[in-house]
């Protein structure tokens, strides 16, 4: 066998050794790729964001049918620090966070015309890729109520309350209302109120009491005494209340649309405050909500000055001047009753509504 020369045999050596190298160099580069052929993807965001340490989401949002939803909001907020990130779901529906520090997040997805979804306690840890079930929208819920109650059935409900409301428990104060912007009677209503007020068990005890005490003055001389006389002026002071009540009360207030309740005030100065009760025995409220002069209650107690005519002994009648001068005391005792109501019966009055902080 020929010897080879040491040095030559050094040579091969290194040559060999830098053949392995390269082949295995070339090894670990991507081969060209062939015609026709695609190169592998690059890796995604969320991938990328997990190789540098820190963590991932993504999901997909969709209505309850299935229907991709895009440009919904989603919000991502570390619960700890409170800072959030924020994202917009594109036209697949889907949306993604990268490079999120690893902690404890709580993610809030909306969208106009669905309810709110959230979802608390979403750990990420580093290195954590983290796909959410497809996120389905609900219909918005609709918080706005709609009263739909008539007016009618309003005043109704008003005066119903109203009808509980007796000065110390007993006496009936159904003419008063509290509430400034009740709701205006109907014609049916007003008749109804005047019936009620009529027939209350207090107005007939009352009626009585005060026909006692005409006996006992004499008053009204022509009516006699005894059983009789009692019963005939008992008789004449119920047809005053009746009959001042439904006109003043009801009829003309339904011919001229006019409210015959007195609508208590309550706040405000003194001055004002009396100025405005007495006001309404010859100005009221109109069924329009405006202020008007109060044909109602200046009829009303005409008329019935004019029925009482008819009934009391002519003894006791002096015609037209009689009526005209019962007709002013009616008035003059409205004022009277304003005022109370004003300033005194709202507080001993059981049944009405708590007293409301004055409006400016």
């Amino acid at each position: 066998m020929k010897r080879v020369p040491a040095h030559r045999g050094l040579n091969l050596w290194v040559a060999g050794l830098l053949c392995v190298s390269a082949a295995g160099l070339s090894a670990q580069q991507p081969a060209p790729a062939a015609p026709g052929q695609s190169l592998p993807a690059a890796p995604s965001a969320v991938q990328q964001a997990s190789l540098s340490g820190s963590a991932g989401l993504t999901g997909t949002v969709t209505d309850t049918d299935q229907a991709l939803i895009s440009t919904a909001q989603i919000v991502l907020e570390e619960t700890e620090t409170k800072v959030t990130r924020s994202a917009t779901s594109d036209a697949s529906g889907s949306f993604s966070f990268v490079a999120v520090p690893p902690g404890k997040y709580m993610l809030r997805i909306s969208a106009p015309g669905f309810s709110q979804w959230k979802v608390e306690d979403i750990i990420l840890h580093a290195d954590d890729a983290l796909a959410l079930p497809t996120v389905e929208l609900g219909v918005e819920e609709i918080t706005a109520s709609v009263n739909a109650i008539t007016q009618e059935d309003l005043a109704e409900q008003q005066i119903s309350a109203e009808e509980h409301q007796r000065i110390l428990g007993i006496l009936p104060n159904f003419y008063v209302s509290y509430v400034s912007n009740a709701a205006p009677l109907t014609r049916k209503q007003k008749f109804k109120l005047a019936f009620v007020v009529s027939t209350d068990p207090l107005t007939f005890m009352t009626t009585g009491v005060t026909a006692g005490i005409e006996q006992a003055q004499g008053d009204f001389s022509g009516y006699g005494p005894g059983i009789s006389g009692y019963a005939q002026r008992y008789a004449a002071t119920y047809g005053n209340r009746l009959s001042a009540t439904f006109l003043g009360s009801a009829f003309f207030p339904s011919i001229f649309h006019q409210d015959p309740r007195y609508f208590y005030r309550g706040h405000g100065r003194i001055v004002t405050r009396a100025l405005y009760a007495i006001s309404t025995t010859v100005i009221c409220k109109g069924d329009n909500g405006h202020f008007q002069p109060n044909y109602s209650n200046v009829l009303g107690n005409l008329g019935a000055a004019f029925i009482a005519g008819t009934y009391y002994p002519r003894s006791d009648q002096h015609a037209v001047q009689v009526t005209v001068s019962d007709t002013l005391l009616g008035v003059a005792y409205g004022s009277f009753g304003t005022l109370f109501q004003e300033f005194l019966l709202r507080h001993v009055t059981h049944g009405a509504p708590p007293i409301t902080p004055a409006q400016p």
